[in-house]
């Protein structure tokens, strides 16, 4: 099913063993192999997102971090990491655990070879921080595409990086436009 078709009817709630509680849908084995993991090793996750978008895919086939090129893209600085082990499609609770192994304390890691997952500590905060993740990355192929970019000081990308304190307000402006577009969204 196209994430443009998803309505909240079509979710599905499982328990820590993959089983069915709500819903009527089959589990993706994948994400439950990795989203299970990440949830069982991070208590302070309550959302993980995670999606094939075409800048996050196209910048983890590089095998590196994200660079301070922009204020945006200081939300990752010193709080993202990669797991550079591209093993195929994630089928099995130990790849899963390498992943949230890898994610450590941090709010991005980058799946070398296939893309990004970020958590929050609401479904607001991560999915704002995935769309700030792919975006980052998008200007970041198209800054060193024209050239060098230029860093951003340690001294003023650190404290950007630590911070929580707008993923969740920053989502609502996406989320309004989500749900007037949408309305069906919800049923």
């Amino acid at each position: 099913m196209s994430f443009a078709q998803i309505k909240v009817s079509d979710l599905l709630l499982v328990n820590h063993d993959g089983d069915i509680v709500i819903g009527n849908r089959p589990v993706n084995t994948a994400a439950f192999a990795i989203h299970s993991q990440v949830h069982a090793a991070r208590p302070d996750v309550v959302a993980a997102a995670h999606a094939h978008a075409v800048a996050g895919k196209a910048w983890s086939s590089l095998g590196r971090l994200l660079d301070p090129i922009t204020q945006d893209a200081t939300t990752f600085y010193g709080s993202h990491s990669l797991y550079a082990d591209f093993n195929g499609v994630v089928l099995d609770k130990e790849e899963g655990r390498n992943i949230a192994q890898a994610l450590g304390p941090n709010k991005l890691v980058i799946l070398q070879n296939h893309g990004f997952l970020t958590v929050g500590r609401s479904v607001e905060e991560a999915a704002w921080l995935f769309i700030t993740a792919d975006q980052s990355a998008h200007a970041q192929l198209l800054a060193e595409a024209a050239g060098t970019p230029k860093l951003i000081r340690h001294e003023v990308a650190e404290p950007l990086g630590g911070s929580r304190a707008f993923g969740g307000f920053s989502f609502i402006p996406y989320w309004d436009v989500i749900t007037a577009e949408q309305p069906d969204l919800l049923d």
